[in-house]
């Protein structure tokens, strides 16, 4: 095992295109780090720069305290798990999970000791003399695991390894990873543009976007407490509401209630009477205020009228409209802030997650109640989170 150090690391293309731009990353000895971000965001990139696939144009990269830039992937003691499985049709899984080592010249019974204990972890035993033909795609996806914990690799590099398999499949797998991990304690770095795998997995996660880091911090806390409009669109699904507010005194009129600003907030947009800003909030943070009894003192009640209804069983997610002068004002802020997911959208809607109990109902006006202890404020020229 060993811990991976990525110093102001670069990937800079013949033509000029910068795919990754001076990233700074520290991942610990053990540790399961996730690179998430939208597709072209320079993450898988990254780690083929870890691998050694790709060449580092600028930085330092060392694996274990050893500087690894000029070394061959080979030579960095990795194990790479591809979101193609990369699987020899012809061999059988004990064949394939045994190739490495036998390249390296491995003693047969060494290698046959290694495979037999990874198929056992993995639930491969019984399929060891089969040919990938012959297996499911999470069978065929443990297999490309278990070739790679044969080597016992200073780290595992995995990019997308669970994207080609079904909804079902993927939730199991994504707990069958997590608690192998867990197990054997090997570094790991694993890319997905799937957040709620990114939200699942991760001991820690790295957003990415335009090739630049944008927050690296566990789960929680990029939930939470994101750092910028893009990380807190970005996290979460349903994604977080955004709408155009107006600072006036210690409240904030957006379009659908004004709301006390809380003591933070205040701090964070200051002496400011007038100012524009960008307002967040989760559609957790709303809910159908029959519903909500004795807490309404703590939130502020209004009535919108719902557009549409989506019931998922354990949740309804009820949809209103902003109006669209806030529409206006959101895209511009969006685009100054080079947010261009954020512009464009359909951001006139509002989506609040309301108990399953709720009796909303499409074309009808309902009474909703919102936290406001849990609005935060965005700067809408740089898209920056507003902190005291």
């Amino acid at each position: 095992m060993a811990d991976i150090v990525l110093d102001h690391i670069t990937k800079k293309y013949g033509d000029g295109y910068e795919a990754v731009k001076s990233m700074d990353l520290e991942i610990k000895d053990g540790e399961f780090m996730i690179l998430v971000g939208p597709s072209g965001c320079g993450k898988s990139t990254a780690l083929n720069m870890i691998a050694g696939l790709e060449d580092i144009s600028d930085g330092e990269l060392t694996i274990g305290g050893e500087v690894v830039n000029s070394r061959a992937p080979k030579d960095r003691d990795i194990a790479m798990v591809f979101q193609n499985y990369a699987l020899y049709p012809h061999m059988t899984v004990r064949e394939n999970m045994g190739f490495a080592l036998k390249l390296a010249k491995v003693d047969q019974k060494e290698i046959d000791r290694k495979v037999e204990e990874a198929a056992e972890t993995l639930d491969l035993t019984e399929h060891l003399d089969r040919r990938p033909a012959n297996l499911s795609g999470g069978q065929r996806q443990r297999v490309a695991m278990g070739r790679a914990i044969v080597r016992e690799p200073k780290a595992f590099l995995m990019d997308e390894p669970l994207s080609n398999l079904d909804a079902k499949l993927r939730v199991q797998m994504r707990t069958e990873v997590a608690e192998l991990q867990d197990r054997l304690g090997t570094t790991t770095v694993y890319v997905t543009h799937d957040q709620t795998e990114a939200m699942t997995l991760g001991d820690r996660v790295a957003v990415m976007r335009s090739g630049i880091l944008q927050q690296v911090d566990t789960p929680g806390e990029l939930y939470n407490d994101p750092v910028n409009l893009f990380v807190a669109g970005f996290i979460g699904s349903p994604s977080m509401n955004f709408v155009h507010g107006k600072v006036s005194g210690n409240e904030i009129e957006l379009p659908f209630a004004t709301l006390p600003l809380t003591d933070e907030l205040c701090g964070a947009v200051g002496d400011s009477d007038g100012r524009e800003v960008i307002a967040g909030i989760r559609p957790e943070h709303f809910e159908d205020a029959e519903l909500v009894g004795d807490h309404l003192g703590a939130g502020v009640t209004f009535e919108a009228k719902i557009d549409l209804v989506e019931s998922m069983g354990s949740e309804l997610y009820a949809y209103f409209d902003a109006g669209s002068d806030h529409v206006d004002k959101v895209e511009q802020a969006a685009s100054e802030a080079g947010l261009d997911e954020l512009a464009g959208g359909d951001t006139n809607q509002i989506v609040a997650r309301l108990a399953p109990e709720s009796k909303a109902h499409r074309g009808e006006t309902l009474k909703l109640w919102v936290d406001q202890d849990r609005l935060l404020l965005f700067d809408p020229e740089t898209g920056e989170r507003l902190r005291a």
